[in-house]
């Protein structure tokens, strides 16, 4: 992180422009130069300003900030926002022309007042940093109101990005304000419209999202956050249930195609979203017909994702363009080189289907009963294969595949399902939701257990494993607390069947290793990105310590990758973001011959670097709403076998637009100088 010079961000004041010895401690969470190069002079958004360059022209900044958000993003529907953001614009470029009189400044403070009342939160929170500008550099302001040159600064670019806190939260970022205002007025074509600008898998994303942009919504400020994932449902499901066809048209065809490695989430997005731009893909897909999704396919039950569904969202990627060869694994029925000199760029997204190994006594000897992991159960399972299941079933993991794994053996005829897990209920990383369904279809759970060794008969059958209790000792790197095992605590748990769900891995033995394409030791591709680094030098990462700005090519030119294969094994919406990013960089390099982020992109990581939401933040608001959930089938019959139906139901359509109604349109705009 840069050393600040001025900053006014968090209602914190900072100001080492006149500092005498050692300035004032300050940081935040933006990088020294903005692109890796160009240094990044200022930031100016939602909450104040922060200044690492003191020869920065705020008036000229202020003027230009407030222009943009009155010109391109104030949508009218109110009179304050409307006319209030064109008096300050104009007041501003009054002052830069050397128009105003001191006495306007002092009317900034009113109006900003005066834009509290706005319909929606942009152009109130737009008027935040203009007024910290004027209140802590009106000799900057005087200087161009006395004079005709100003305060003699130095000229600054400007870059800015639209946002908000539950878009910037959303991997895919979505624009979810407008679809969900579009609900709210019925508008369901629109909604979807807006919705596919960043997710080509609708029914999917409104399903079986575990939904981060809900942790970042203000609204959650006031009471509870809006129900943006079932909203997301609400307005794919509008369109099969009154059989609309999707209105999307590709532009015309181009002379060069892409081949792409996986139809899972990121290998579909990817293709979409170059289809439309007139390329023509080719997804190479080792799964056989009829099990398009990747892991959506053939790793989530049917009871969360219908089958029927999914295969709509699959056809209407492929009638944009896109062909899928199934029954085709790369490696061995086509190789990775013949796939580079066949296609004109190759996208790998091959998804994460090898399961990690447990690490306990007997998981290699290839005993009856021991299955070779959960993604190869829930695949067998929903391919109508035999599983190898027996009755009693054990699966050991923590997350949303252990949970599926625990369910699915209940609809696959277990008579009893039960969960081995090291940690507490509260540590699980599966989804809440998920456990609870569990928990209701008479799943039984052994929290705070380690599996050590597998139990079999004379015969290698599994009989039982054999398990140490845990106790919950101090944190791990991941703030959780690490759990270690309890002397003499060891016990069996009886079961037939042991089923691994501790984690997936792509299997990249597909890539040959003359091909210069690097592979990490946490089995994902190394590709390319930005070198943001803070003040000390060191690299900047995001959550998943992976750098920022990432451009998705490999060292290998015309390879590129990205989902499961590039961040590692994450969600539908995780991989779809990252491979819409793909393809925009693909599409660079097509037409341009290079592979770079354009400055929207670089922006964009940073504010999810820095953050947007701030949980300590006052959101006023007239009065509480609840929020709505939607209704579910319930009982145990509901897990009985065979039954895979779906188990949540959606809104209707007045539920919906009253969930829509609940949200506080939270928009921001964050602008850079360069």
């Amino acid at each position: 992180m840069a050393q600040v010079v001025f900053s006014t961000w968090g209602r914190n004041i900072v100001d080492n422009r006149n500092a005498a010895g050692e300035p004032a401690a300050a940081s935040f969470k933006l990088p020294v130069a903005f692109d890796g190069e160009q240094p990044l002079k200022a930031f100016m958004g939602w909450d104040g300003i922060i200044l690492f360059d003191k020869y920065v022209d705020i008036p000229a900044m202020t003027a230009e900030y407030m222009r943009r958000v009155q010109t391109l993003y104030c949508c009218g529907r109110c009179t304050p926002g409307k006319k209030g953001t064109k008096v300050l614009s104009d007041l501003f470029q009054n002052v830069l022309d050397g128009k105003a009189k001191e006495s306007d400044l002092d009317t900034v403070g009113d109006l900003a007042e005066l834009l509290k009342n706005c319909k929606c939160t942009l152009c109130q929170s737009a008027t935040v940093p203009v007024f910290d500008a004027v209140a802590h550099y009106r000799s900057d302001f005087l200087a161009y109101i006395t004079s005709s040159c100003g305060p003699n600064r130095e000229p600054s670019r400007f870059i800015h990005k639209i946002t908000a806190p539950c878009m910037d939260r959303c991997p895919s970022h979505i624009d979810i304000p407008k679809y969900v205002e579009e609900i709210k007025n019925y508008q369901y074509g629109e909604a979807l419209a807006t919705i596919r600008d960043n997710m080509p898998l609708p029914s999917v994303c409104g399903r079986v999202c575990p939904h981060p942009c809900e942790t970042a919504c203000r609204r959650k400020n006031v009471d509870d956050a809006i129900n943006i994932m079932v909203l997301k449902r609400t307005a794919s499901d509008y369109e099969w249930m009154h059989n609309l066809q999707p209105p999307m048209q590709p532009k015309p065809k181009k002379g060069k195609t892409v081949g792409i490695v996986g139809a899972g989430p990121a290998g579909l997005a990817a293709a979409y979203y170059l289809a439309l731009e007139g390329y023509h893909c080719t997804i190479y897909e080792a799964l056989p017909e009829g099990f398009g999704g990747g892991m959506i396919a053939v790793g989530i039950p049917a009871y969360r994702m219908p089958r029927h569904l999914l295969q709509r969202d699959i056809d209407i990627i492929q009638a944009v363009g896109v062909d899928i060869v199934y029954n085709c694994r790369v490696g061995k029925d086509i190789s990775l080189p013949e796939l580079k000199q066949k296609h004109d760029a190759v996208f790998l997204a091959p998804g994460a289907h090898r399961s990690k190994p447990m690490g306990v006594e007997g998981e290699d000897k290839g005993y009856k009963g021991f299955l070779s992991g959960g993604i190869d159960f829930l695949r067998e399972a929903y391919m109508g294969r035999p599983t190898g299941m027996g009755k009693k079933v054990c699966v050991v993991g923590g997350g949303n595949t252990a949970i599926d794994c625990v369910r699915v053996a209940l609809r696959e005829g277990a008579e009893e399902s039960i969960l081995l897990y090291r940690r507490s209920r509260k540590e699980m990383p599966a989804d809440v939701w998920e456990v609870d369904g569990a928990d209701e279809e008479g799943v039984k759970f052994e929290f705070q257990v380690l599996p050590t060794k597998i139990v079999v008969d004379a015969n290698d059958q599994v009989t039982g494993v054999e398990c140490v209790r845990m106790a919950m000792g101090e944190p791990d790197a991941s703030g959780r607390r690490r759990p270690e095992p309890v002397p003499g605590s060891e016990f069996i748990v009886e079961c037939d069947t042991v089923i691994p769900a501790i984690g997936q891995d792509p299997d990249l033995k597909f890539i040959p290793a003359d091909m210069g394409i690097d592979i990490t030791k946490w089995n994902t591709v190394v590709t390319k990105y930005l070198p943001h680094k803070d003040a000390a030098g060191k690299q900047l990462n995001d959550s998943m310590g992976n750098p920022l700005c990432r451009t998705l090519i490999t060292d290998c030119d015309g390879v590129f990758a990205g989902g499961d294969a590039e961040i590692g094994p994450l969600t539908v919406v995780a991989c779809v973001g990252n491979a819409h990013r793909a393809a925009r960089v693909i599409q660079r390099w097509l037409e341009e011959g290079k592979a770079y982020l354009t400055e929207e992109d670089i922006l964009e990581d940073l504010l999810t670097y820095l953050g947007v939401y701030d949980k300590n933040e006052k959101v006023p608001w007239l009065d509480s709403a609840d929020r709505s959930n939607q209704k579910e089938v319930h009982g145990r019959e509901r897990a009985a076998k065979g039954n895979y139906n779906e188990v949540e139901l959606g809104f209707s359509d007045t539920t919906a637009q009253a969930e829509a109604d609940r949200c506080l349109r939270c928009y921001r705009m964050a602008m850079v100088a360069v």
